[in-house]
């Protein structure tokens, strides 16, 4: 295990943290729990067609007991939002707390990788 740190820089002499200035980009959290980031516009339907098996559904719209609201294909993916990949198989399912929280970890642990593979 290594010691990690961001760059710092200085303007008119006072310290900016680097991370606050990093760009903002939409992250999708495929299957296999690899993060895709898209700093640029993208539609659902572009990743969709790549995984026609999935449906894509935003990470603030699901809710435990409800089923996971996909999202619709012509539908503009937003910068600093993560959207999950989900197979078909789920797109009737209802949400439940423990499938909320293996979501979570997913992407918890796609997001740390990525920082740490960008900053160490």
């Amino acid at each position: 295990m290594g010691n990690c740190t961001a760059p710092q820089y200085k303007n008119n002499g006072a310290d900016i943290d680097y991370l606050n200035y990093w760009p903002a980009t939409a992250n999708i959290i495929h299957l296999d729990e690899r993060l895709q980031e898209f700093k640029q516009p993208i539609k659902a339907i572009d990743i969709l067609s790549q995984n026609p098996n999935c449906f894509l559904c935003s990470s603030e719209s699901m809710f435990i007991g409800s089923q996971v609201p996909r999202l619709p294909e012509d539908e503009e993916l937003q910068v600093g939002q993560i959207y999950f990949l989900m197979p078909l198989s789920k797109s009737q399912a209802t949400l439940t707390l423990q499938e909320l929280c293996s979501l979570a970890i997913k992407a918890s642990s796609a997001i740390s990788y990525v920082n740490n593979i960008n900053w160490c």
